[in-house]
């Protein structure tokens, strides 16, 4: 199997397959209504709602940067958004098809890779906080990691709602 379907397998089991180390985000994701979304049982804790909009900020970052093959940065009010003035079911479910929508894009992006492309690095120099000089390769399994961390605070959060 090539590299690029394996991270694309890697990608997909993160999001909403059978990840190894436990529920994907979509799965965490699941029957959290809106009024438990904008919750904030840890008072120093983001709520799930605004790990979501994080969450898919990046996706669509990262979709991006492999896109257009140049370091996109990420302005600070991007990468953790404000709720929506409306945060009823409606709007929380918008949220969630944004995330899937950017997570498609991702997809179809990375599916266009060759082997050779993941080695191509972004950015001159390494910054961690932008993701700059690391290749796709990186760039792409860092992803997959993002969706898994955020989707086990979102675990944890649910454990505490009221």
């Amino acid at each position: 199997m090539p590299e690029t379907a394996r991270i694309l397998d890697q990608l997909r089991r993160a999001f909403d397959g059978d990840a190894w180390s436990g529920p994907s985000l979509v799965a965490t994701l699941q029957g959290v209504t809106a009024a438990q979304a904008r919750q904030r049982p840890l008072p120093a804790a983001h709520s799930i709602w605004e790990i979501v909009l994080h969450v898919t900020a990046w996706v669509r970052m990262v979709q991006q940067r492999l896109a257009e093959n140049r370091l996109v940065e990420m302005l600070d009010a991007d990468n953790w958004p404000a709720l929506p003035e409306s945060t009823d079911e409606a709007a929380w479910q918008r949220a969630q098809q944004d995330l899937y929508a950017a997570h498609v894009a991702l997809l179809t992006t990375a599916a266009r890779f060759h082997e050779a492309d993941l080695t191509q690095e972004l950015g001159a120099t390494p910054d961690q906080p932008q993701g700059a000089g690391v290749t796709n390769y990186v760039l792409l399994h860092g992803v997959a990691q993002h969706n898994l961390y955020h989707a086990g605070q979102g675990a944890l959060l649910k454990k505490a709602f009221v």
